[in-house]
Parts: structure tokens; C-alpha cells; sequence
């Protein structure tokens, strides 16, 4: 064998010359072979809007409780900006912090404002779910989360939210921490 061959390497012009030509696609066919995915990318997000609004949403307020908003407007009284606002007190509650093996206790009371001839009525009723959803929440808390400079925002909206889960219809408009001291 020499040292230098002068032969090339790879395929040879003649099997070039013998190889089958592919045809070229027409654009017409390139469409209709996107048309699937170009169907399904802007099918998909009118179909989860659909199923969001109109199958889960309904499913999760009714497992909670909570009244359809389309319910909700015709509330009468609550509905009504000019309606007169009703003040009920809870008075001293009175809960063990979380984490502190009872050694430490938070002791709130609180106003909840509410519109409707209905509400204070309402609060009366539900008193000891109320008071048992309050205690249930404020028990939750660490030092370090009453610690906090919103710590009383947050708890004021957790207790917003469950009071209105419990007495219905969104009446609950705010609440007012009166005392709130951690020994």
C-alpha cells in the first residue's frame, strides 16, 4: 500500500447520479398538515376559559358555600352603599399561641361591621361558630406571625373571609380589632 493515495473519500459521482429525486410538497399540502395544531392551539384556551367558568368555579363556591355572584346582586339591603351599618362586639378570646406549649396566649376582641335589617340578628345566631372559627385561626399563629408588622391585617382579612363563609351573602363589610395583647 502507498502512503499518499490520491482516490477520494466518500461517495463516488456516479452513485450520486443514480440516487432517487424526492419530490417537493406543494405549499397546499404544508396547510393542511399544520391545520391540526393550528386547530387545537386556539381551541384549547376557549375551551379551559369554559370549563373554568362554567364547570370549577360553580363546583368550588358550592363545596364552600359561598352564593354565585350573579346570586349575590340581588341582596336586597347588603347590596346597598347607603344602608345603615350595624356594629356587633366579640368580646375576649382568649387563645393559646401555636408553637409555645401553652405558655404563651393571645387575647383579642373584636367589632364586625355588617349592613342589613337581618345582621346583627345573624351574628347572634352563629355567635359560637363564629367564635369558634375565630379561636380556630387565631390558634394557627406563631410568635413570629403575630410578630409581624401586617399581622393584624392578616388576621383581620382570615377572619373577614370566615365570618362570611358562615353567615352568607358577603354581609360581613369589616372588622375592627379592639384589643389585641400577647402575653
Amino acid at each position: 500500500m502507498p502512503a499518499t493515495r490520491t482516490e477520494p473519500f466518500g461517495p463516488q459521482p456516479e452513485a450520486e447520479a443514480t440516487e432517487t429525486a424526492v419530490p417537493v410538497s406543494t405549499p397546499a399540502l404544508d396547510f393542511k398538515a399544520w391545520l391540526p395544531l393550528l386547530v387545537t392551539i386556539l381551541a384549547m384556551p376557549v375551551l379551559a376559559y369554559a370549563v373554568t367558568a362554567w364547570v370549577l368555579v360553580p363546583r368550588i363556591q358550592r363545596g364552600l358555600g359561598i352564593a354565585p355572584a350573579a346570586a349575590q346582586s340581588g341582596m336586597g339591603a347588603a347590596s346597598n352603599p347607603n344602608a345603615k351599618t350595624v356594629t356587633v362586639p366579640l368580646d375576649k378570646l382568649l387563645v393559646n399561641v401555636a408553637g409555645t406549649m401553652g405558655s404563651r396566649y393571645v387575647l383579642v376582641s373584636l367589632s364586625v361591621a355588617g349592613v342589613g335589617s337581618d345582621f346583627q340578628q345573624k351574628m347572634q345566631d352563629h355567635d359560637a361558630a363564629l367564635r369558634d372559627r375565630a379561636c380556630g385561626i387565631l390558634a394557627a399563629k406563631t410568635l413570629s406571625d403575630l410578630g409581624q408588622a401586617d399581622a393584624r391585617n392578616v388576621i383581620r382579612n382570615e377572619l373577614l373571609t370566615a365570618f362570611n363563609n358562615i353567615l352568607g351573602n358577603d354581609c360581613v363589610k369589616d372588622i375592627y380589632l379592639t384589643e389585641f395583647a400577647i402575653q
